[in-house]
């Protein structure tokens, strides 16, 4: 505890003792009021400065620590000062004395409740932080809400000091000028009981629910003046026009037809969108082509001699195209239009929230999603536009084997296609702006990547700025700074891997002037919906996270609240995400990470266990990595997990099942794991967070309990 708690603790305790102590609580008690009216109106006519002075002290002081008493300060302000004056010191008074109550629980308790409940929390302080000042100005108006009470609260949200004084202010004003009319009148009053009126109570609610009622209108209001230059059509040829069949079109295009809703997709590329065409899909054939490969020259390890392999890249493209023909019939056409998806192929554009077209024809439908996913981010790199570079995107239409590749990017898609491309065959050079590769996981985990990497003969250049490229003599090369000096690299092929771009051009948004996130995705609130109330987006336009996973995720959330058009919305939550990037070894995580948790300044315990120990891990000769979890101080709750290793991506989804159903690690010791899987090391790692929290003091006493148990 600093100083300033301390402090404030020691002042708390010394103030609410001595109420106790001497028995303060008589002097604020209606009777003792009334039988001491008469000297207080006198001392007041002989002293009015002083007696508003320690009026006024005494009030903020009675506010501030949350003492029962404001009640029957607020009706002496009444009696002694009058309506008009009283109502003016009440109020300043109140207010006061109700932040600096606000402030010590800001101080003494908001940190321990958010760390404590953060996960509960997370919406409500959304919606302080949007709405809190209409949320505190409601209750301010109902004098049912405890005063104290209210302060307090409130100090635990997120609301702003000066927001909720000038709120508290304001709001208080109405009650506080009631109760000091009714102080007029204190010797009359027999009890504080029915003191105002039941029809008076009903008229502070009404007020109060006023700034609520008030706000609902105002955002329809708004939501009517952004569709109100639109005509909206009299009858609907669709529920749901989703623009764009990758993963994210392709389930809310399932979900409004498994409802009956009538719905219609437009793609104007190919069905299945990146991740079955460009993106998971032929990645991953890819890797598991480089994967062999590297498992042929490690073919001593396991006992295995004289094994041979030699790399056919068309081949291994020629597999590559044939897995995306395979799993084709899953994001077909004629799949989806036997399942009541009416599938068009062309450009899509938006006329109006109301009205898409398409190949001359014009759609009027209820609800649009936006699922137009995003591309390779090409930046104005100067000379870029003399090579004939790759991207993701059509890396794919490679057949020659690149000699010597260079990828630009140190990310999971960069990562990934380096290795992949090094165990087929080609000198890699990896380049990045960054300190390490995979910047967003901790640096440990960055460690071991580049470690792997560098032993497989992947060069690695971290805090290389590229400057230009260029062509000279028939070679293409990149010229970059790194540390004030120009490094200069020539290469066959260079493959872009920098980021991906929100495909939100070319199809009518600029138009509508849709609103934009500064990083270029579409901007939507917790019901995925945009600014503009029927049209949605999910997937990689809109973010935060573009993992198809998560398109599919978002999905759901983004189709319902179409669907229902405002009659129903579900919010959407990222309290557990995963991914993982598939290198060898794998990287997976799910949750904080230790870099996160020390930026955002959440304090945690890690749990370790390491692989190289692990019987499965050892019996396919993998063993190396380890499972980091990160929890709660003193508690199983799990903050986030990291594992690197053979197959993380497949390890960590029980984490992933557990974090999602609030399940600590002691659920996880408590299943019984198959012997000898790599699941195991889930356990493992549980069982380390168990035995380090052993009580270990009381070992002794146990050890003579059961000698003497012995005889």
């Amino acid at each position: 505890m600093n100083k300033t708690k301390f402090f404030v603790v020691g002042l708390i305790t010394l103030a609410i003792a001595s109420y106790f102590v001497f028995d303060l609580g008589q002097y604020l008690s209606l009777g003792f009021i009334q039988s001491r009216l008469a000297s207080i109106e006198e001392f007041k006519n002989e002293n009015f400065a002083l007696t508003v002075l320690i009026y006024f002290v005494g009030y903020v002081a009675v506010a501030a620590l949350s003492i029962p008493g404001a009640v029957i300060l607020t009706l002496l302000g009444g009696a002694v000062f009058g309506v008009l004056w009283g109502t003016l010191i009440v109020s300043f008074a109140s207010s006061i004395g109700a932040t600096l109550a606000f402030l010590v629980s800001r101080l003494l308790l908001r940190d321990w409740v958010q760390a404590k409940f953060g996960d509960y929390l997370g919406s409500i302080n959304k919606g302080i932080e949007k709405d809190g000042d209409f949320y505190l100005f409601s209750i301010r108006m109902v004098p049912l809400f405890p005063f104290f009470m209210v302060n307090l609260l409130m100090g635990l949200t997120p609301i702003r000091a000066t927001s909720f004084y000038l709120v508290s202010q304001l709001g208080m004003l109405i009650g506080t000028g009631v109760y000091v009319n009714a102080g007029s009148e204190l010797s009359q009053i027999s009890s504080l009981s029915g003191l105002v009126s039941a029809p008076v109570v009903l008229s502070f609610v009404v007020l109060g629910l006023f700034p609520l009622v008030a706000k609902f209108f105002i955002d329809a209001i708004q939501r009517n003046k952004i569709m109100k230059k639109f005509t909206r059509p009299k009858k609907f040829d669709a529920n749901v026009v989703v623009i764009g069949a990758g993963s994210a079109g392709l389930v809310v295009s399932l979900i409004v037809a498994g409802a009956k809703a009538k719905v219609i997709l437009i793609e104007k590329h190919k069905m299945g969108g990146d991740c079955l065409n460009t993106g998971c899909v032929p990645s991953k054939a890819i890797i598991r082509s480089g994967r062999i490969m590297s498992y042929i020259r490690r073919a001593k390890e396991f006992g295995i001699e004289a094994a041979e392999g030699r790399v056919n890249f068309a081949q291994v493209m020629g597999r590559v195209q044939g897995i995306i023909k395979t799993i084709e019939p899953h994001d077909s056409v004629e799949r989806f239009t036997s399942l009541g998806v009416e599938c068009i192929s062309g450009d899509a554009r938006i006329e109006s929230p109301y009205t898409v077209s398409v190949n001359g024809r014009r759609i009027n439908t209820r609800a649009i999603v936006l699922a137009t996913g995003a591309r390779p981010l090409v930046p104005p790199i100067p000379g870029l536009d003399q090579i004939d570079y790759l991207t993701s995107d059509s890396i794919w239409s490679l057949r020659e084997l690149p000699a010597r590749l260079l990828i630009v990017g140190g990310g999971p898609i960069g990562c990934e296609l380096a290795q992949a491309f090094s165990n087929l065959g080609s000198q890699v050079t990896q380049v990045d702006m960054a300190e390490r590769i995979m910047p967003r996981e901790d640096e440990e985990v960055s460690k071991v990547i580049m470690q792997a990497f560098e032993r497989q003969g992947i060069k690695l250049l971290t805090a290389h700025k590229v400057l230009k490229f260029g062509l000279a003599d028939g070679v293409q090369f990149m010229e970059a700074q790194h540390e004030g000096k120009t490094v200069r690299v020539e290469f066959d092929k260079v493959l872009l891997a920098i980021g991906r771009k929100a495909n939100v051009e070319g199809f009518g948004l600029e138009e509508l002037e849709l609103a934009l996130n500064p990083q270029g995705t579409v901007e939507v609130n917790e019901y995925l919906q945009t600014s503009y109330p029927n049209i949605y987006a999910c997937g990689d336009v809109a973010g935060p996270y573009q993992f198809t996973h998560m398109a599919s995720f978002q999905a759901w959330f983004a189709s319902l609240n179409a669907m229902l058009g405002g009659l129903w919305r579900s919010k959407i939550n990222y309290n557990v995400v995963p991914w993982a990037t598939f290198t060898d070894p794998e990287v997976a995580r799910v949750g904080l990470s230790e870099q996160e948790a020390i930026a955002e300044n959440i304090a945690y315990e890690v749990t370790r266990y390491e692989m190289d120990d692990h019987d499965r891990s050892l019996a396919d000769g993998e063993a190396h990595g380890f499972v980091k979890i990160l929890t709660v101080p003193g508690k199983d709750k799990i903050l986030g997990v990291t594992i690197v290793g053979y197959h993380a991506g497949e390890q960590i989804g029980e984490f992933v099942f557990a974090m999602t159903h609030g399940m600590g690690l002691g659920k996880i010791s408590a299943v019984t794991h198959i012997y000898p899987t790599l699941s195991e090391a889930n356990k493992f790692a549980a069982n380390a967070w168990r035995n380090a929290r052993l009580p270990v003091k009381y070992f002794p006493l146990a050890e003579k309990f059961f000698r003497w148990r012995r005889g």
